[in-house]
């Protein structure tokens, strides 16, 4: 039975980050960690620690998701002569995204 319950878990688990690749950061955050948040929690406390664990881990992924998307947004983008797209960290370093 422990078996199938973690097969469950994990092809749920896989869904919701497929679902989520189109979405923002936040979103994907928020997705992960309530997903994670309940997995975690129901092992820990049950049926009631899933429902904390699911929604401390959605508030926490959304707002750690949320941060990286300002990031994101304050970040230039530039393309070197060979095509590939980086942009420059806070420490002059080159840093590619592809």
């Amino acid at each position: 039975m422990k078996k199938l319950h973690l097969a469950t878990v994990a092809i749920a688990t896989t869904t919701i980050v497929m679902m989520s690749g189109c979405a923002t950061k936040a979103g994907t955050g928020a997705a992960v960690g309530a997903g994670t948040g309940a997995v975690l929690g129901g092992i820990v406390g049950g049926s009631r620690g899933a429902a904390v664990g699911a929604a401390l881990g959605g508030v926490s992924g959304a707002a750690i998701g949320a941060n990286e998307d300002a990031k994101d947004r304050s970040r230039r983008y530039y393309r070197d002569n060979r095509g590939y797209t980086y942009y420059i960290g806070s420490n002059g370093q080159r840093y590619y995204i592809n």
